[in-house]
């Protein structure tokens, strides 16, 4: 028997629905982010769909069911990074299949994602960074807010998600750190520099109590914001109607200052929040700091994916010693 996904009319079998549930029973208990959440869930619905419309049940899935799902993946040209999503999804679905005893194996495992190209992240110079930071009047609310919110995102290489879930109290000023809530429910502590301090102080001070009482004039939110007049957040980072950011939020505002910014000069192109962590650890690297200190500052659980800000330093000698050296 079938049931129908609400979202798109395609029917899923009882089974794999069921499989669905012990998914998401498993990534919550494993404290997975809530976006991580939905995109392993989509993904494992397409297959599910896929699997009922060819009456193949989750307990008779194999490597050879999955590589021709895979491969029609493929022929319909999605991209190889999608696809090594997709088959991350669908090996946790596994996984939680086999942890719950509704499977003996993972046929997931079995599976190599497929190769994909190695793209540099995109890093401003210092002195980007600064133009950028400094195009922030820091004078309105909204100004100190955003002012505070980019410093603090550059000064301690803090992703969006982080910014908009910091509380009130993750910033200890005697010993000029925050308290961050990373991916998978860790806890990390980073160091705050002098100019983001600064910046934090001032929007706690003269910025956030005009946003909690609502009496920012202009600069106003796009409309489908929060209505006014509820409790005020304990959220650090809160909108002109006193409700936490969203990271939608961040990434729009950092529009704006990037156009202001790259007004009359050369432009700041494809700067979104994540370049300002890229920036960070590419400036801490090039600074001395080691590698395994700005894994723990970014908060990544492996040293693999801090190993991509080498590669960055590297192009960047590299086209350094082209220009400079005579016989290069």
């Amino acid at each position: 028997m079938a049931s129908t996904t609400p979202q798109t009319g395609e029917p899923i079998s009882v089974q794999w629905r069921d499989a669905l549930r012990l998914l998401e029973r498993d990534l919550r208990g494993r404290a997975a982010a809530a976006n991580t959440i939905r995109s392993y869930e989509r993904d494992c619905e397409q297959l599910a769909r896929w699997a009922t419309a060819r009456r193949i049940e989750p307990v008779a899935v194999d490597a050879r069911i999955l590589r021709r799902y895979l491969s029609g993946l493929s022929e319909r040209a999605q991209a190889p990074s999608t696809i090594a999503r997709k088959l991350a999804a669908v090996r946790a679905l596994f996984g939680a299949l086999r942890l719950a005893g509704a499977r003996a194996e993972n046929p997931a495992d079995l599976l190599s994602a497929p190769k994909r190209p190695r793209r540099l992240p995109r890093v401003l110079r210092a002195d980007e960074v600064s133009r950028l930071l400094d195009a922030i009047p820091a004078t309105a609310p909204l100004e100190l807010r955003d002012r505070a919110l980019f410093e603090l995102a550059y000064a301690s290489g803090l992703r969006a998600q982080e910014l908009v879930t910091l509380e009130l109290t993750a910033v200890d000023f005697d010993s000029e750190s925050v308290r961050v809530q990373g991916k998978g429910g860790r806890t990390r502590i980073v160091p705050v520099g002098e100019h983001a301090l600064a910046a934090l102080a001032a929007y706690l001070e003269r910025g956030r109590p005009s946003l909690v009482a609502g009496a920012e004039p202009s600069g106003a939110e796009p409309s489908g914001a929060e209505p006014s007049g509820a409790e005020p957040s304990s959220a650090l980072f809160i909108s002109r109607s006193g409700r936490p950011l969203l990271t939608s939020d961040v990434r729009r505002r950092l529009r704006v200052w990037v156009r202001r910014a790259a007004a009359g000069v050369a432009p700041l192109a494809g700067v979104h929040p994540h370049v300002l962590r890229h920036s960070f650890a590419t400036h801490l690297l090039e600074g001395g700091a080691d590698l395994r200190s700005i894994q723990e500052l970014l908060g990544h659980a492996s040293i693999s994916t801090t190993q991509v800000y080498t590669h960055v330093e590297t192009v960047r000698l590299r086209s350094a010693y082209i220009h400079a050296h005579p016989r290069a």
